[in-house]
């Protein structure tokens, strides 16, 4: 399986950005979903995940209220991202399959895509 992430950029606090992760294979439909992002020099931070029918999501507390996840085909999950703050900066990756123990491990995926760069300016 391999996932495509795009939709990073450059913004101003208070902006919205939209992140899109594309799957190369309608298998992914039976996999949780998730986004882990890494700030330069830290190590990877979990964000949010989703389930396989998409009806139970999981966000960070330092999210929570400002991005949602969604997946709005067998092989798209997306990332809507509000009121960001300088903080939310970094590579936002995007993850398949939990593989066991908790999904808000940020380890816990089997398969990852290359990540996407979010900048926020204060």
């Amino acid at each position: 399986v391999q996932l495509q992430a795009s939709g990073g950029g450059l913004v101003r606090a208070g902006d919205s950005l939209t992140l899109s992760c594309a799957a190369s294979l309608r298998a992914i439909a039976a996999y949780t979903m998730a986004w882990v992002r890494q700030a330069p020099g830290k190590g990877r931070e979990f964000v949010a995940y989703i389930n396989q029918s998409g009806d139970r999501v999981f966000y960070s507390d330092s999210v929570k209220g400002r991005f949602t996840i969604s997946r709005d085909s067998a092989r798209r999950t997306t990332l809507r991202m509000t009121d960001l703050e300088p903080g939310d900066s970094g590579v936002y990756l995007c993850a398949a399959q939990c593989v066991g123990g908790s999904c808000s491990n940020p380890n816990a995926y089997g398969y990852w895509g290359q990540g996407t760069l979010v900048t926020v300016s204060s």
